[in-house]
């Protein structure tokens, strides 16, 4: 007895089910489309990928920043006594902020919506921090960072200017850290 196959045993009319089961051997799509093929494709994209978001870097290096933001009018400074906040929008009418005269005496500003889902933040002056009822989340009025709850990241941070007694919003910063 021979080791050798019978010639047209993968015919796609043959009877045996073992048989059938090879017949995509022969597809030229196997070369087409095999592991080394899909490796190199996702390679490939993974670079063009990787290089499309070097004109941000280069610019981000460069400190080249977007758009400056307008100086925007807050409100007049005899107007809001220590300890006390102020709510307004900025830089566009859809982004709430606040404006806080903290208990020491300090000026700070914050876009108001929470880090975390959304919700206002308002300021509590009994315990000078920055409270998101929602979900109970804090954060510390000085510096914006979340101090308890679910909040992770800080609030972006309103610059501002006093200029005659009035307060300015003058920019945005989104700060990571």
């Amino acid at each position: 007895m021979t080791n050798e196959c019978k010639k047209g045993r993968n015919l796609k009319n043959s009877k045996s089910d073992m048989v059938n089961l090879t017949k995509n051997v022969d597809q030229k799509d196997d070369l087409k489309y095999n592991r080394r093929a899909f490796l190199k494709t996702a390679a490939g994209a993974s670079i063009a990928l990787g290089l499309s978001t070097v004109p941000f870097s280069v610019r981000a290096m460069m400190g080249m920043a977007e758009e400056e933001n307008e100086r925007v009018e807050i409100g007049r400074l005899d107007q809001l006594g220590e300890g006390e906040s102020m709510t307004f929008n900025y830089p566009t009418d859809n982004d709430p902020a606040i404006l806080v005269h903290t208990v020491n005496g300090d000026l700070v500003a914050y876009n108001s919506a929470c880090t975390h889902l959304m919700c206002p933040v308002f300021y509590k002056k009994e315990e000078d921090i920055l409270l998101c009822p929602c979900h109970k989340g804090y954060f510390d009025v000085n510096n914006g960072q979340p101090v308890e709850g679910p909040p992770q990241r800080e609030l972006p941070l309103i610059e501002i200017e006093v200029e005659n007694g009035i307060v300015y919003a003058t920019g945005r910063k989104y700060r990571h850290g």
